[in-house]
């Protein structure tokens, strides 16, 4: 059987190639390795103990489900079964329908995705930014950042229920253009077509992605792929000009303060050397306030595009009639050829003086006239047409306003409230919880000009911490610091096996912090990397039981969801801690044993 890796990265090797037909995809399905490839990538994930509709999870995985798997593929007979629709809450108190696949099907479709994006990803474009290997909504972000300086006008995109409106013709007509495989093909169109089951009735579909598959992201961006080429020709035919002309206000004042610097070199009288340089000191005052460049010079015209997921934005150094007009062409190119709908609540035109909101950050282009002075000690104005990112104001308050820590009452003053549901918990555990809420948000705005102002947000979480605590305990704040606070940092002590540790709540501070990945992707697919067999791929085929240690037997790979579920009462339980593993590979009989309480 053909190594993964060869496979993949011979495919990734023409994926640039925009005319090349890729052949013989399926037979990939044939291999057991892509299998166990697809396996060990999906085991880490908490998601494979919930059931699908068949009742079953990734516990139990073994060869003789994988090798029934292909058998099915062999002859074609393979037919996913419908995912089982639930609800979770969102934010904004509505609810998000999310998608559940039997384990069986998300590990053909983590083969799938696995041959597609080796196939894809060399061609997608750099203003691409969602769910795609070394890019995030941050490399998003910083590339606006980057590239719209000086951007007169925002044209902020959201297609309207994208994930559920991708027309399955358009979308298979796209995939045909590179794969000349109708086996591949056929497999595609059996999960678009595989429906959903809710409250135990079957519902077909007829429109958008697998729901919650695990190739939905891949064949949206292959699908958005046409919009970004699109964009981007859009681009290639509006930009002009390699930079603006010089002002001609700018060129006069030059002048005026050339021709009297001039004069001073002249022998002059001292006053008249005074005189001409309180004028040269009042021009050089003058001109600091003039743009270099012709604001309005219809010579030079930019567009830029950052897109991620189904969230785009375009900004347009031109008139607003042209950003209009662009606006016009894409809502026409996405009705058109892709079958969708720009939503006209989102999809609009911002002057730059205003900020237009993308992946959360408020875009800012700064008109900034304060005066600097440069490594030189020359003075400029570093600051004016700057794009810089904020953190909105709205995105932190109504995070605390979500948690219910924050009370704002009729004065408008704000006070921080307690959790009651946490009081239960252990010490640690409160601390964590607010840790990671407060990290989480922080991690998420660190790239924005402003993130100092998450301390704010942090003054209100600390002290519904400590009111949570003090609430447990039945005691005052003031008794509760007097009791954790050590060094001036809140410290929780708790137990491991080793003895005592000690965690401490956030304290280093809401700096910016701009560092991201940003690097240029391989061409090869690294973010699959087959370097070799993982221990995981090795113990469930050589068949010797983790447990008992008999060999040549047919194995099950036992999941928990969490090792930290595990309470170490069991000796199983105890050898999986100690390897800090949420899998055990054990025979039929083990697995049994363990699952009626009889393994120890």
């Amino acid at each position: 059987m053909r190594n993964p890796e060869m496979v993949l990265n011979s495919l990734a090797s023409k994926s640039k190639d925009e005319g090349y037909k890729f052949q013989r995809l399926y037979r990939n399905f044939y291999n057991k390795e892509f299998f166990l490839l697809a396996y060990s990538k999906l085991a880490p994930k908490e998601g494979n103990m919930t059931e699908g509709v068949d009742g079953r999870t990734i516990d139990g995985m073994s060869m003789k489900r994988i090798n029934t798997l292909i058998e099915k593929l062999k002859d074609q007979i393979y037919q996913p079964k419908p995912v089982r629709r639930v609800f979770i809450p969102k934010a904004n108190g509505k609810q998000r329908p999310l998608g559940i696949p039997s384990f069986e099907d998300k590990l053909v479709q983590e083969v799938c995705r696995i041959l597609l994006e080796a196939i894809y990803e060399g061609s997608f474009s750099d203003s691409s930014h969602g769910f795609r290997p070394s890019k995030s909504c941050h490399t998003a972000l910083m590339q606006v950042q980057r590239n719209f300086t000086g951007v007169r006008w925002f044209i902020e995109g959201d297609i309207e229920c994208f994930f559920d409106n991708i027309n399955h013709h358009k979308l298979v007509e796209i995939l045909r253009m590179r794969i000349e495989d109708e086996k591949f093909i056929n497999l595609i169109w059996k999960f678009l077509r595989a429906g959903y089951m809710e409250n135990w009735k079957f519902h077909s579909t007829y429109s958008g992605t697998p729901q919650g598959g695990i190739i939905s992201s891949i064949l949206a961006n292959i699908y958005l792929d046409q919009l970004d080429k699109y964009i981007l020709g859009i681009k290639s035919r509006f930009d002009k000009g390699a930079r603006r002309k010089t002002n001609p206000e700018y060129k006069r004042l030059e002048y005026q303060i050339g021709k009297l610097q001039k004069q001073m070199r002249e022998h002059i009288p001292e006053e008249t050397k005074k005189s001409i340089s309180e004028r040269i000191a009042k021009l050089k005052d003058e001109i600091r306030k003039v743009s270099y460049v012709d604001p309005l010079d219809e010579n030079f015209k930019k567009l830029f595009y950052v897109r991620y997921a189904n969230d785009f934005i375009i900004g347009v150094i031109g008139s607003k009639e042209e950003a209009k007009q662009i606006k016009a062409e894409v809502a026409n190119f996405t009705s058109e050829r892709l079958s969708l709908t720009l939503s006209e609540e989102k999809t609009l035109i911002t002057h730059s003086s205003e900020p237009a909101r993308f992946l959360g950050y408020d875009i800012v282009i700064t008109r900034d006239e304060h005066i600097t002075r440069d490594k030189n000690g020359v003075k400029k104005r570093s600051g004016n047409m700057k794009c810089k990112l904020y953190v909105p104001k709205e995105k932190w308050l109504n995070k605390l306003l979500q948690l219910d820590v924050l009370k704002i009452d009729d004065k408008g003053e704000w006070h921080s409230l307690h959790r009651s549901r946490l009081v239960t918990l252990e010490d640690i555990e409160i601390l964590n919880i607010y840790n990671a809420e407060i990290r989480g948000l922080y991690n998420y705005y660190k790239l924005a000009n402003n993130a100092s102002v998450l301390s704010k947000f942090f003054y209100i979480m600390e002290y519904s911490m400590y009111k949570t605590f003090a609430n447990k305990y039945r005691t005052s704040v003031s008794k509760i610091l007097y009791k954790y606070k050590k060094d001036r940092k809140f410290t929780v002590e708790y137990d491991v096996k080793s003895g005592k540790k000690f965690a401490t709540l956030y304290h280093k501070g809401f700096k910016r912090d701009p560092k991201v990945l940003t690097g240029k992707i391989d061409i090869l697919p690294n973010e699959l990397p087959y370097t070799g067999r993982t221990s995981l791929m090795q113990t469930l085929e050589k068949e010797k039981c983790e447990w008992c240690g008999a060999i040549n037997v047919p194995l099950e790979g036992h999941h928990v969801r969490k090792l930290k579920d595990l309470k170490g009462k069991a000796r199983w339980e105890q050898h999986m801690i100690a390897r800090r593993r949420k899998t055990m590979v054990l025979c039929e009989a083990c697995h049994d044993r363990l699952h009626v309480g009889k393994l120890d």
